[in-house]
């Protein structure tokens, strides 16, 4: 949480006493806005962020259970290969849960298609080669098991990507570009 503004009121308060009572040209005002201002614009681009890294964070909590129910060994790459079908799967019983809700001859809704665009894109990543963690190695796979949900983590684990055709590359974290 950004802490500009309090720190600027807390320096006013220290010089003039109470803030409540600056004229509102003054020049303590006008700081005063401006660290306002300051704060809300970090505030704006740190949920930016946190939007945009969030559908990275919700494949490794993914790929995490998936490890955990395999009791944390290594996965083979038949069983990644499933797991990422079933990755990209998942919001189909949600959108056939849309369709069904809406009537006949009317637009489909804006939850329809933001289902309809996130399936795509992972379908079409996946075809590219699907961004995750390597599964198949021991060491990394305790370094996914450890993983307590924070972004920072992540560049710790090797990253790879595989593409349906079945050969895996070598990727890094986090992603530079569409794949």
């Amino acid at each position: 949480m950004p802490k500009t503004l309090e720190r600027a009121r807390k320096a006013i308060a220290k010089k003039k006493g109470s803030v409540d009572s600056l004229h509102q040209y003054s020049r303590d005002s006008k700081r005063l806005h401006r660290a306002q201002g300051r704060d809300e614009k970090l505030v704006k681009i740190a949920a930016a962020r946190k939007k945009k890294d969030k559908p990275y964070l919700e494949r490794v909590a993914f790929f995490k259970e998936a490890l955990k129910q395999n009791g944390g060994e290594p996965l083979s790459i038949d069983v990644i290969h499933g797991l990422i079908k079933t990755y990209i799967h998942q919001y189909d019983e949600e959108l056939d849960e849309v369709k069904k809700a809406r009537r006949p001859g009317q637009p489909a809704k804006a939850r329809q298609d933001l289902l309809q665009i996130t399936i795509a894109h992972l379908q079409k990543e996946y075809h590219n080669g699907f961004l995750l963690p390597v599964l198949d190695t021991p060491e990394n796979a305790t370094l996914v098991q450890k993983w307590e949900g924070s972004w920072s983590y992540l560049t710790t684990f090797k990253w790879v990507r595989i593409p349906s055709n079945g050969t895996a590359k070598p990727a890094s974290f986090p992603p530079k570009g569409d794949h």
